[in-house]
């Protein structure tokens, strides 16, 4: 299994080492770019350094991961454009980003929400590979075959990570229609989760929230939920994660997993877990988001979750809650620690 790993400006080079130590074992590194909206937070703001000395840092980094031969994926997949969305400019400002980190560093491929920004890029870059951003919630063959010709990959949406079958379904068509899909391996949203559109237009806004005077800071609702003591056990059957020893599952279905690490507080952690295939220690801590704070001091040690934990939760067809399926429910309960005790 390859990776896509997410660049974060990090306080130490920890995680640039572990890239650089792992690079045979990764697919791309994908980043955005300068003020374009994306799916994280502002990935050039950094708490001890203005934002002019974070984009050198970044440049620095990007610059030498390139050096070392590890491909690129330029995101241009914010939740929301605006009114900027079909704007003649918008269109110059991302075909020049485009040329901009081509020429500079290479890129091998884009990943957009936007079908008006495939076609863009599609038709003044033909040699990028377009893909289709996890924010999409592709989960259907129709879903592709709407989408045309402009994207030559696709991000499955997290919760068919626990529905093997539906996976095969979605491989085998891209594999006939010279297609290709990725997962997302340590996805910490909440599953069908009704607020993430909500979440992920405030944080292609953040730069213009982050001016008003806001009455309240949102989260998301996930952490509220997870904060309710009778909503813990049920943990492990809300979530999408697919665990770093149960990668091998989904090799029959795509050649790169996607690892979220561009705002996990120990990104190079969760890179040395997957390229390793194993990981002792608190599972919450591997996820993006992660909930090991709304948690605490209960953590779920990974290692005492059942062998067949990831063969058992891909294929049992998503028939939680109905009688007598306990599974998760006693997994999850065997795996938590509480560390007061």
């Amino acid at each position: 299994m390859k990776w896509l790993v997410g660049y974060q400006l990090t306080e130490s080079d920890r995680f640039m080492q572990e890239i650089l130590q792992r690079k045979d074992q990764i697919q791309e590194v994908y980043f955005s770019w300068g003020d374009m909206p994306n799916g994280r937070h502002t990935g050039d703001v950094h708490r001890h350094l203005t934002a002019w000395e974070a984009r050198r840092c970044m440049e620095a980094d990007l610059e030498v991961l390139s050096r070392a031969g590890l491909s690129f994926n330029l995101l241009l997949n914010g939740g929301c454009y605006g009114e900027r969305s079909l704007a003649r400019s918008f269109f110059t400002e991302v075909c020049e980003t485009v040329d901009e980190v081509a020429g500079r560093f290479g890129l091998r491929s884009v990943t957009t929400t936007s079908p008006v920004l495939a076609h863009l890029v599609k038709e003044n870059f033909p040699r990028l590979e377009v893909r289709a951003s996890v924010n999409m919630e592709i989960g259907t063959v129709e879903a592709m075959e709407y989408l045309g010709g402009d994207f030559d990959s696709f991000y499955i949406r997290r919760e068919w990570n626990r529905n093997l079958p539906a996976l095969r379904k979605l491989s085998a068509w891209c594999r006939e229609h010279g297609k290709k899909c990725f997962l997302l391996a340590n996805s910490g949203c909440l599953n069908f989760c009704p607020a993430r559109q909500f979440h992920d237009n405030l944080v292609a806004h953040e730069r213009g929230i982050m001016q008003m005077d806001n009455a309240v800071v949102f989260h998301g609702i996930c952490r509220d939920y997870l904060r309710r003591e009778k909503d813990k056990s049920v943990l492990l059957r809300r979530l999408s994660f697919v665990r770093p020893e149960d990668t091998g599952l989904y090799e029959e279905v795509t050649s790169a997993m996607k690892l979220a690490t561009r705002v996990n507080p120990a990104p190079e952690r969760v890179l040395r877990a997957y390229a390793r295939g194993t990981y002792a220690g608190n599972l919450l801590d591997l996820l993006e988001p992660d909930y090991a704070g709304e948690l605490y001091p209960l953590v779920i040690e990974n290692g005492k979750l059942p062998a067949d934990f990831g063969e058992r939760v891909a294929g049992c067809g998503q028939v939680c809650g109905r009688a007598p399926c306990t599974y998760c429910r006693d997994a999850f309960e065997g795996a938590a620690v509480f560390l007061e005790e």
